[in-house]
């Protein structure tokens, strides 16, 4: 039950509806949204709700469902149901388009997953699109909706009957026409033109008797007339009957057409329906979605709360002038089933009692409401409202005397299952008896469980909310520094009309609000001073509460970061402890094996003095050069040692490729080269590992440089070797001290370019590969390698070198302007 018969007037629900009503695109979708009226059935309104979410739910994130303004075939069902009657082109048309819109939206529901829009589909069951009807009327109607020429053999035949006729009528009447200009009886300009269906000449009127024919019309001026020629009469005839012949023709294929789906009326309506009502959930869902609302819960504990509710109508009223609207939140449950709220006038107490008010409305008509998803909404077996000034001439009714009828059938009618609304509760007469009447009924309401808001002034009213087991009060907040409204409600304290702070805003004399407070009296000033007193206190604790809040939240925040820089902290720790054993186990394996090395020297060397002081000297060296590595940064050590794995994997790397390459592409054996013991040739010492270079050979012994350090070597104890055997020996111990000692004098002096013209593929590959491991080391981002054009197979050898070289990004021709297939530049990865 809802009451007054114009409650949707009185809270703004027409205009919702209105709203939607706009957004149907059908005669049908409209009629189904008139008459989505209020339900007090849960399952009825789970099911409506449910409907436009799920449509607003693809709308808002699917793609594919049909958008385009539906086609209403209701009546096109009805005329297809009359026996005798056949469908015209219109109607042909709409029922094309209805039925492929049906098509569609089943057909996208039916794609989705299953347990997907289950709602939807379930109301999708037992509608049929009919394909084989649209078929037909496509092999009936071109697309631009005209009866096509292959609808039917006789069509095509007259049509083509006629086209040729025309023909013959145009031909000659052009001729007759260029006669009758050259004549002089018809003007230069003349054309053909149709006058009542004939096909006629224009003639001037001097000349109108001497074209042999019948007249059909003349100009408004009189002086040109129009004339059928007698040649072309029977042609112009057998036109007309051929007109009227495919007149027929096209009645014959639509009463064919209409006779043979007339078994399908049923379920063409069907579809109608269908269509109509998807017409009608879009238009909410449409209208959902641009005024942010959802579906909220259907509660069964019967609790009404509200949750950042909107009132639509003023949220819309507000976003055009650019502002927003102050969500309310409002919570009634079977403890606290009224709520009383007061306030000051103005202060939105009528705005919030018709925000319960349209919210539920809709909630029960089956429509989304503006407020968050986990607001609950009860089901109520009937909503009242008594709000506005309803006084009658008519009736002789006075204003309060409509508000005592509404209470009669408030009263009457209102039970546990019910919802009232009361604006200014006893107000309209006498105040004493006012509030006494008032306060009687609102224990009524509570006796019987009645669920209400009640807005009022009356003293009495707040007293008894506040003193009685199932009634709360509530306030609107107001802002007593700069005496304005908040628009917010305040639950769990009674407010104050703040009538005497608002006198003296707008102006109102000292004298007359200081009679007012004194004709009062003391009781009912200091009353008011409480309750502004309480709401003051509200305010302030409320601020304080909420600055305690936002401090406790920072230093949680805090808390978090220091907790994260602390574990930080404790990895880069364990990270500097890990490498520093690393590189303290690295020193102790280098430095033994330079004590090894002196000890073999000055062995070999028969413990020489010069010799041993040549070893000594350069274990001093070796010992500052380890000095000196400690100074680098923890930073820059832990960089050379990246570097350091570059140039391990990229020798790993090349050892790999040659193996692979001695194994498949190994070239002719060449004939072995001679070696010999040389100035400047490669030695070691026979049965040791040791490398080093000749420098000096004086009979039978030769000076030979083992890295810093010189030794004189008989001949006879000597080996040649070749100079790759000799860089096998001496590199990889070499390699960590030259970067660990002078990684940044390497940066210094490291060229980004180098020639390799005129070597061997080989020579040339083995230069490159030194070039790229250093260009590697010091962290260049690119170099060039200047090989020159020639035939293209050293270009060729050293791509295929560069494309097995991880690090490297790229290897292209350098630009035209600077060398371009001459110069391969190399770009590293970062």
């Amino acid at each position: 039950m809802v009451y007054p018969s114009d409650y949707e007037n009185k809270t703004g629900f027409d205009r919702i509806r209105a709203q939607v009503r706009g957004k149907c695109t059908t005669d049908g979708g409209r009629a189904l949204l008139d008459g989505e009226g209020f339900s007090a059935s849960a399952g009825e309104i789970a099911h409506r709700l449910s409907l436009c979410s799920e449509l607003q739910e693809i709308l808002m994130l699917e793609s594919g469902f049909p958008l385009q303004e539906y086609t209403d075939i209701g009546p096109v069902a009805r005329k297809i149901e009359v026996a005798g009657t056949f469908l015209d082109i219109e109607d042909m048309i709409a029922l094309r388009a209805g039925l492929g819109a049906v098509n569609e939206i089943t057909a996208f529901l039916a794609a989705k997953e299953e347990g997907r829009y289950p709602v939807l589909r379930g109301l999708a069951q037992g509608v049929e699109s009919f394909p084989e009807i649209t078929g037909h009327i496509d092999t009936i109607l071109d697309r631009y909706g005209k009866i096509k020429d292959s609808a039917s053999p006789e069509l095509y035949t007259i049509r083509r009957t006629i086209r040729d006729r025309e023909g013959q009528v145009s031909k000659r009447l052009q001729a007759i026409l260029s006669k009758a200009q050259k004549d002089g009886y018809a003007d230069a300009d003349a054309a053909v033109s149709i006058r009542d269906g004939r096909a006629v000449i224009p003639v001037s009127a001097a000349n109108k008797r001497k074209i042999n024919g019948f007249i059909h019309d003349e100009s408004a001026t009189g002086k040109t007339f129009y004339i059928e020629p007698v040649e072309i009469v029977e042609i112009n005839n057998e036109l007309k009957e051929l007109e009227y012949a495919e007149r027929r023709e096209v009645v014959r294929i639509l009463t064919a057409f209409t006779d043979r789906i007339r078994p399908d009326a049923p379920g063409i309506a069907r579809a109608g329906e269908y269509l109509a009502c998807m017409d009608m959930i879009r238009a909410k869902a449409r209208w959902a979605a641009e005024n942010e609302c959802v579906k909220p819960v259907l509660s069964e504990e019967g609790t009404l709360w509200l949750r950042s509710a909107r009132h639509p109508l003023l949220r819309q009223t507000l976003a055009r002038e650019g502002k927003q609207v102050v969500p309310l939140d409002l919570k009634l449950d079977r403890g606290r089933r009224m709520l009383v709220i007061s306030g000051p006038n103005a202060g939105g107490k009528s705005v919030c009692l018709k925000t319960v008010g349209l919210l539920q409305y809709m909630f029960q008509c089956g429509f989304p409401v503006p407020v968050l998803e986990n607001s609950e909404f009860p089901v109520f077996d009937g909503i009242f409202i008594d709000i506005g000034d309803e006084q009658s001439i008519d009736n002789d009714l006075s204003t309060y005397s409509s508000h005592l009828l509404n209470m009669k059938h408030m009263l009457a009618g209102a039970g546990s299952g019910s919802l009232v609304l009361i604006d200014e509760f006893g107000s309209g007469t006498e105040p004493v008896i006012g509030g006494a009447i008032a306060e009687a009924i609102l224990e009524r309401f509570v006796e019987t469980g009645t669920y209400g808001v009640i807005t009022t002034h009356y003293s009495n009213i707040k007293y008894f909310a506040g003193s009685h087991e199932g009634v709360e009060n509530g306030a609107m907040m107001f802002d007593v520094q700069n005496i304005r409204p908040l628009f917010r409600l305040q639950m769990g304290e009674p407010g104050s009309s703040f009538a005497v702070e608002i006198a003296r805003k707008i102006g109102l004399p000292a004298q007359i609000i200081d009679a007012a407070s004194r004709k009062a009296g003391s009781d009912h000033i200091n009353l008011e001073k409480q309750l502004r007193d309480i709401a003051r206190d509200r305010r302030y604790w409320e601020q304080k509460r909420d600055r305690i809040r936002i401090t406790d939240r920072k230093v949680e925040e805090l808390e978090q970061t220091y907790a994260r820089q602390l574990a930080d902290i404790k990895q880069e720790r364990n990270r500097i402890l890990h490498e520093a054993r690393e590189e303290a186990r690295a020193l102790v394996a280098e430095a033994n094996k330079q004590i090894e090395n002196t000890i073999r020297v000055i062995r070999e060397s028969q413990a020489e003095k010069e010799m041993t002081r040549f070893a000594r000297r350069e274990l001093d060296e070796f010992r500052e050069r380890e000095v000196e590595e400690r100074a680098v940064t923890p930073e820059e050590q832990a960089r050379i040692d990246r570097e350091m794995e570059k140039v391990e994997r990229r020798q790993q790397q090349r050892r790999e490729r040659k193996a692979r390459q001695g194994e498949v592409t190994r070239e002719p054996a060449a004939e072995p080269e001679t070696l010999e013991v040389k100035v400047g040739g490669k030695v070691r010492i026979k049965g040791q590992e040791g490398a080093g270079e000749v420098t000096e050979i004086k009979g039978k012994k030769a000076t030979v440089a083992f890295g810093q350090l010189l030794t004189t070597v008989a001949l006879d104890r000597l080996e040649a070797i070749s100079n790759s055997e000799y860089k096998r020996q001496v590199r990889p111990e070499r390699a960590r001290t030259v970067v660990s000692v002078d990684i940044a004098s390497r940066r210094l002096n490291f060229k980004d370019n180098i020639d390799v013209r005129g070597m061997r593929a080989a020579e040339a590959l083995e230069r490159v590969e030194d070039f790229i491991d250093d260009a590697l080391m010091v962290g260049v981002a690119e170099v060039s390698i200047l090989h020159g054009k020639g035939t293209g197979a050293l270009k060729e050898e050293i791509r295929r070198y560069l494309r097995s070289v991880s690090e490297v990004a790229s290897a292209t021709d350098d630009h035209a302007d600077r060398g371009g297939a001459g110069i391969t530049v190399v770009r590293f990865r970062q």
